[in-house]
Order: structure tokens, then C-alpha cells, then sequence
């Protein structure tokens, strides 16, 4: 039997979450139907999940309720995520950078939905928001299909033998209209909640946080990194479909503006945007490994998909451009200065005399000329 390779890390957290998912069920045993260890929710126990009105006196829920799944789809789901999530990821990043995406991943969304709850208690004096369970991989998924969008976006996957192939870059979008319906129209509000705050979350750690090698100067082992990702295909708009890029932008635009002039987060140089652009180039002609095991062809394909939209973002940032300021030939041209004629004037006994004080015989001039 072929004996399975998976990262140290990712392998701990595979295990982590079917220990804290199997000992779950011992506290919290299934009584209400013979499906109810594939189909139930919200029945976490308050050692391993997160409950608004308990979860004060044992802190370590606010991490471990990221590794709690309450029936078999969601354990299966989260540990299919995991392996092969983690597994590329941690190769991907190294052991201790994917482990800083996994705490901001599992901690802040799980805090911030715990405040969220403890809000509408506050307001409403509602007994089920004080009492709802929050647990679950869904963080974790969202934050891995952000990761995905920077690294692979153009990667295809084919599901069901090719029957439906789908790019990497269109699953944040899908996964966050999946949970918004399903939040609205079946009540599963948390798992709402979770994915939209993961899915930011982890763009803002990607986007402005993440230190990464360059990998422009990988071959030469300069050591240097690049803090964020300023790249024009990992901008926030990108994640969603073409015809809400405008809207999505003008909206981003104005939060990010407001952030600035709070000083919660430093603008991006025209440098760190190129920068952005060439890691992006990088990762396509291949400075990472692939999420499955891929014929060469299909790499090939995915770079030139992702510098097709590199050049396109590129050409779309420049003709921005020269429609707000002048030419480069008008601008180049007006900085450059003549020099006048020199000014001559001929003295009465057949000297001239030039402006810049020099003096010269007239007759010697004319036979020269």
C-alpha cells in the first residue's frame, strides 16, 4: 500500500480534527433521528466550540471550534480540504508561514462572529444568539479559496471526468453565494457569517500582511521577500464576476481611501504594484508546485492564461492613465530647453561684440564665412 506524504503540519491537523470531532460526539451523542449523525447541527458541546454565553471560560475555543464538525458531509468536506488544501498550501509557503495563515484563519473569524452574537444579544435579548453553536471548517475553507485565488487562479478543475470544469479564481464567489443562500433560505446564518468574514479576512492578510520570498530572486538566492500582494488580479473586485468589477471598485476604492487617511494600512507604490505583477508572472511559469498532479501541458496553458490577464490589467492601468495626465512625448518634450542665438552687435570700429562679453574682428568673420 502506498504509503500516503502529507506535510508535518497538515498531517497534525487532519488529526486534530477528527479527534476533536470524534470526542464532540461523546459529549454531545445524537438523540433525535437515526440520520442524525449525518444531517445535525448545532448540538457542539461548549468545551470544543464556540458559545457566545460560555465560550469566557475556556478560551481555547475560539481556535479549536475551527476543528469541531458536528456530522460525517462536514467532517469529510473539512478534511478534504485539509489534505489537499494544507497539503499544497504548506509546500507552497513552509511549515511556519501556513501556520500563521491557519491561526488568522481559525481565530480572527471565529472572534469576530462571537462579538457578532454577543451585538445581537445586546440589541435583542435573544436567548438563541447567546446559545448558538459556532464551530466548523468553513473559516478554513474560505481562507484556502482565497489562497487559491492568488496562487492558481487560472488553474482549471475538472469535476465529475471533465463533465464540468471550473477556474480556480470563480470558487470564493461561488462559496460565499452558496452559504448566503443557504443562510437566508435554510437558516444556517453562522456558517454565513463565518465564510464572508473568513473570505476577508484572510484577502486583507494576503493582500497587505503576508511576507513572501521573491520569487523573481529565488534562482539567485538573494533572500529578498515582499510584503502583501499588490498585484492587479489579486485587487478585491477581481474575486467576483466582470460586470460587478466597476461597482465592486468604486466601493473598495472608498473604504480603502478611508483606511488610509486612518492610517490603518500604508497605500500601495507603483514599485510594490509591479512587484505584485512580476510575483504573479512568477507563480504562473511555474514557481510553484501544482494543487493535483498536471500534465505539463496544462501548466503551460495556465501561464499563458495568467499573463494574458496580467497584460490586460496592465493595459487597462495605463490607458487610466493617459487619460488623467499628458503624453509622455508632450511632457519629455516641454523639459527641453534651447539655447538662443547669441546676440551680436557690431561696434563702431568693425569689432563685434556678443552679449556674452567676447569680442572678435568682423573682417576675419565675413572671410571665414
Amino acid at each position: 500500500m502506498a504509503r500516503i506524504n502529507l506535510p508535518p503540519l497538515t498531517r497534525s491537523l487532519l488529526v486534530t480534527l477528527i479527534a476533536f470531532s470524534l470526542i464532540n460526539a461523546l459529549l454531545q451523542p445524537v438523540r433525535s433521528t437515526a440520520l442524525g449523525a449525518i444531517t445535525r447541527k448545532g448540538h457542539g458541546s461548549p468545551y470544543l466550540c464556540l458559545v457566545p454565553g460560555k465560550s469566557f471560560k475556556y478560551p481555547w475555543t475560539f481556535v479549536s471550534a475551527s476543528f469541531v464538525e458536528q456530522n460525517v458531509f462536514g467532517l469529510l468536506v473539512t478534511g478534504l480540504t485539509l489534505f489537499y488544501g494544507g497539503r499544497y498550501l504548506e509546500r507552497a509557503w513552509t511549515s511556519s508561514e501556513f501556520a500563521k495563515f491557519i491561526a488568522f484563519a481559525s481565530l480572527v473569524p471565529n472572534v469576530l462572529c462571537f462579538l457578532l452574537y454577543v451585538f445581537f444579544y445586546t440589541v435583542s435579548s435573544s436567548g438563541r444568539a447567546i446559545n448558538t453553536t459556532i464551530q466548523g471548517g468553513i473559516p478554513l475553507q474560505a481562507a484556502f479559496l482565497v489562497a487559491f485565488k492568488q496562487l492558481v487562479p487560472e488553474h482549471t478543475v475538472s469535476i465529475m471526468r471533465g463533465v464540468l470544469r471550473m477556474r480556480v479564481k470563480h470558487f470564493p464567489a461561488l462559496f460565499l453565494l452558496a452559504n448566503t443562500i443557504s443562510g437566508v433560505l435554510f437558516g444556517t446564518e453562522t456558517a454565513m457569517f463565518l465564510s464572508w468574514i473568513a473570505f476577508l479576512e484572510s484577502w486583507v492578510y494576503l493582500r497587505y500582511f503576508k511576507v513572501s520570498p521573491l520569487l523573481t530572486s529565488a534562482a539567485t538566492n538573494d533572500g529578498l521577500t515582499i510584503r502583501g500582494d499588490a498585484s492587479d488580479t489579486f485587487a478585491f473586485a477581481y474575486f467576483f464576476p466582470e460586470p460587478l468589477h466597476t461597482p465592486i471598485t468604486a466601493v473598495s476604492d472608498q473604504v480603502y481611501n478611508l483606511l488610509v487617511a486612518l492610517r490603518v494600512c500604508t497605500p500601495f507604490s507603483a514599485d510594490d504594484i509591479e512587484s505584485g505583477n512580476e510575483q504573479a508572472v512568477a507563480r504562473a511559469e511555474g514557481g510553484l508546485p501544482t494543487i493535483m498532479t498536471s500534465r505539463g501541458s496544462g501548466r503551460r496553458e495556465e501561464a499563458e492564461r495568467r499573463r494574458a490577464l496580467a497584460l490586460k490589467a496592465l493595459d487597462q492601468r495605463l490607458h487610466a492613465a493617459s487619460q488623467r495626465g499628458t503624453s509622455p512625448m508632450s511632457s519629455s518634450s516641454a523639459g527641453i530647453t534651447r539655447p538662443a542665438p547669441a546676440a551680436r552687435e557690431e561696434s563702431r570700429d568693425g569689432h563685434i561684440i556678443n552679449t556674452n562679453g567676447t569680442t572678435g574682428n568682423n573682417s576675419s568673420d565675413e572671410s571665414g564665412a
